[in-house]
């Protein structure tokens, strides 16, 4: 993990960490969903390269209440290692997040459901504090959902920057094999010779 460093300096350490937080471009964007945005289409915008994280002409912020849920699917499988967030000033920033391994198109209503994951969340200004995943349970991941119930105190959330670090292999995709069957044996479409041999033969 790496230390956190109040001078707001990009430091060595942190240009490696940067790195490792590149699977924003393995997200299936037209398929991504935030749930509870005020402005539509601002959710995705959160999922952005490291070295952007500063930028804080994109952002999400809730609507109706201080609750955000992402839908995210991505383009192969993911092996999730770590997640960094970025929260917006004051109380406005989340104070926790739920995560849910392959549930595509979770609602508010869904996430009574037991996270696989969630972490108390502590003000990071300046995107360099990790939440350690379990790997072994985020090994095989094609849809991640990330819920935030909670802020401190602010009548919306807002998050600057999502963070997302691990590894990804493209996907199996299957094709769809057509077969057409015979509800009825046609005799115009077999060698009716070679079937009498056969007859004469077991006889």
């Amino acid at each position: 993990m790496a230390n956190q460093c109040n001078c707001g300096e990009i430091h060595s350490h942190e240009v490696e960490l940067g790195v490792k937080y590149n699977l924003y471009g393995k997200i299936d964007k037209n398929g991504a969903e935030c749930l509870n945005e005020l402005e539509e289409g601002s959710g995705i915008s959160v999922f952005k390269p490291w070295e952007d994280r500063l930028n804080c002409d994109k952002f999400v912020e809730s609507d109706a209440d201080e609750e955000l849920l992402f839908n995210i699917p991505f383009t192969g499988d993911v092996k999730l290692k770590g997640l960094i967030i970025m929260g917006g000033p004051d109380d406005s920033h989340p104070t926790k997040v739920k995560l849910y391994k392959n549930k595509p198109h979770m609602t508010f209503d869904d996430t009574s459901l037991v996270a696989d994951q969630e972490f108390e969340l502590v003000k990071d200004d300046y995107g360099v504090h990790e939440y350690p995943i379990k790997v072994v349970k985020f090994s095989s991941v094609n849809h991640l959902t990330i819920y935030f119930p909670e802020n401190n105190g602010a009548e919306r959330t807002q998050i600057n920057y999502i963070g997302l670090k691990g590894e990804w292999t493209p996907g199996h995709r299957h094709g769809v094999t057509i077969c057409t069957y015979e509800s009825r044996p046609m005799i115009s479409d077999h060698d009716v010779n070679n079937l009498n041999t056969v007859t004469k033969q077991i006889q």
